[in-house]
């Protein structure tokens, strides 16, 4: 069963405007398949996970590049980065045809620093993230939610979830990260990427990480910096303008897909994981998730950050759009009080004209009132919440 990813709309303007379009994104987010369903009946299609297609590439880029009449999508490109300049060039040729050459790939580090240096202002680069909720309108048990996660195989066979994280979270290691960087200590590696989970919806301690680990500050910071690149986790920046207040400038990590913090902290179960310690966070990375995918389904930047004082006040989720914040807090309650309001109340005076009322997105049965204009709305309305408020812009 095919699901159309939100993605498909900003594909094919992207394909009407440039020369190339890359698709990028974690591994098995279903990049293959959405191209392929999207544009399988007027492209051709090479994968160079196929190692005889990667060596013709590598020996005869432009006799390769000759092969394709008509437009080709050319799979997991990292694997072959000496042919951008080759695609460079087969562009300027015939600058004026768009939609030529469609690129997927995988891995950030490399691959973005081939992009950047070959196909400047000649690809249109588009992240494809796993499901968002709204992708999947079926999804209203917030538990369920967490524990399958948005990654196509498990969410759409549940049955199948177990085994394909761990064996999702294995090969991660074992080859995204062999190749990403070359890491000698992959059980070391294994214990951060424990830590990480255990701080998943925290302040990204490097220091403190360092020293639970017993790995050194500057190697923490890479291997952030891999689980950043490889769409394993997003660092959400914390809004640096000072409204008469000290505020914290260090980001909050959340992994971009709660299946896998709940394998990498052993959670017992769907139901164990929401009500147990974690459930707070779990939820609230769900959104903040939710909160990326709505941008960049878009094609748009994420713009989302979270805002914290040095003396303790806090807003979960800072939302700029159209010029205007909006700030949410998430709570796994499904009883919205006036006093979950309250730290949008502060943020919203302290922003003055620039922010706007904002919502407490929690397990209320419907969207219910609050203080000062603000709104408490249901989880799994959030993402169409926020989808369109910004096709409105």
């Amino acid at each position: 069963m095919y699901i159309r990813r939100h993605l498909a709309p900003t594909l094919h303007r992207a394909l009407e405007n440039f020369p190339s379009v890359l698709v990028t994104g974690p591994r098995q987010s279903g990049k293959t398949t959405f191209l392929k369903h999207e544009l399988g009946a007027r492209c051709d299609y090479v994968s160079f996970d196929d190692p005889l297609e990667r060596g013709l590439a590598l020996n005869d880029p432009r006799g390769f590049l000759a092969r394709f009449k008509r437009p080709v999508i050319l799979d997991e490109i990292q694997y072959v980065p000496e042919l951008l300049v080759y695609l460079k060039m087969e562009i300027d040729a015939g600058r004026t045809v768009a939609g030529r050459y469609i690129l997927t790939g995988s891995q950030q580090f490399a691959l973005m620093s081939g992009i950047s240096e070959s196909l400047a202002g000649r690809i249109a680069i588009l992240e494809l993230l796993p499901f968002s909720l709204a992708e999947r309108p079926s999804v209203d048990d917030p538990a369920t939610a967490l524990w399958v996660g948005g990654y196509p195989e498990p969410a759409l066979h549940p049955a199948h979830r177990d085994l394909w994280v761990r064996s999702y979270i294995g090969t991660y290691i074992e080859r995204d990260v062999r190749q990403m960087r070359n890491i000698r200590d992959l059980r070391s590696f294994e214990t951060f990427l424990g830590v990480c989970a255990a701080r998943h919806g925290q302040v990204f301690d490097t220091a403190a990480l360092a020293r639970e680990c017993g790995i050194a500050l500057p190697t923490i910071k890479s291997w952030g910096g891999i689980l950043d690149a490889s769409y394993i986790i997003h660092l959400l920046k914390p809004y640096f303008r000072n409204f008469g207040k000290r505020v914290v400038k260090t980001p909050k990590l959340y992994f971009l897909d709660p299946a896998p913090v709940c394998e990498l902290t052993m959670q017992p179960g769907a139901q164990a994981a929401l009500a147990g310690a974690m459930g707070g966070s779990l939820f609230e990375g769900l959104v903040i998730a939710e909160a990326v995918k709505a941008f960049t389904n878009r094609g748009m930047r994420p713009q989302v950050f979270f805002w914290r004082t040095h003396d303790g006040h806090e807003v979960d989720l800072v939302i700029a759009a159209a010029g205007r914040l909006i700030p949410v807090e998430v709570k796994l309650t499904a009883t919205p009080t006036l006093r979950h309001a309250d730290p949008l109340t502060r943020f919203v005076k302290l922003a003055a004209a620039a922010a706007e009322p904002g919502l407490v997105v929690c397990r209320v049965g419907k969207e219910t009132p609050l203080t000062d204009g603000h709104r408490a709305i249901p989880w799994h309305r959030f993402p169409g919440w926020l989808g369109k408020r910004l096709d409105q812009h």
